[in-house]
């Protein structure tokens, strides 16, 4: 016998999603000068955080492996939306905003090497964390107001690295 609850989407997904469309109204209902380019790569970006969201989710039925999956998800794609939008350093055009760029690839190729298990991908948040306070520390010559600005996305790495320490310490409590 099929669970009649697993055939209706969830309401947090239906939520989550309806947000995510309504994010990308928001320019078209405010008249915002965007081109047909914009709302495509931006469709993109809020699609593969719904995306990630969901695949992530469903890895682990923890509460907090759950919110480090949304916060590191959250944090790659604001880093990825303020370097498009107007740099980390400087203005988006200055190539040292590369380096930001990197950062969301790079975390999301090493958690899928470590089967996004949560000690392991707990580390690789606090590496990510690491990374983008170094860059924005190398950065606060050129603009000390956006180094600040990008000092804070380590903490939100931070806070998804506690999160997947969190799960963990709950997976191995669990098996005692």
């Amino acid at each position: 016998m099929t669970d009649p609850s697993r055939k209706r989407p969830a309401l947090w997904r239906l939520a989550m999603w309806g947000a995510l469309a309504t994010l990308l109204s928001l320019p078209a209902i405010f008249r915002f000068p965007w081109t047909s380019s914009d709302f495509v790569i931006m469709g993109i970006m809020l699609g593969s955080v719904g995306l990630g969201i969901e695949f992530l989710v469903r890895r682990s039925g923890s509460y907090a492996y759950r919110l480090g999956s949304v916060a590191a998800v959250l944090t790659a794609f604001m880093t990825v939306w303020a370097n498009l939008a107007v740099g980390m350093i400087g203005s988006e055009e200055n190539p040292y905003n590369l380096y930001f760029m990197a950062i969301p690839p790079v975390v999301f190729v090493a958690a899928a090497l470590v089967r996004f298990e949560a000690r392991r991908t707990a580390w690789i948040m606090a590496g990510a964390a690491g990374v983008q306070l170094a860059l924005a520390l190398g950065g606060m010559d050129v603009d000390l107001r956006g180094a600040r600005f990008s000092s804070f996305f380590a903490i939100l790495w931070l806070i998804s690295a506690a999160m997947f320490w969190g799960a963990a310490v709950g997976e191995r409590r669990a098996v005692r």
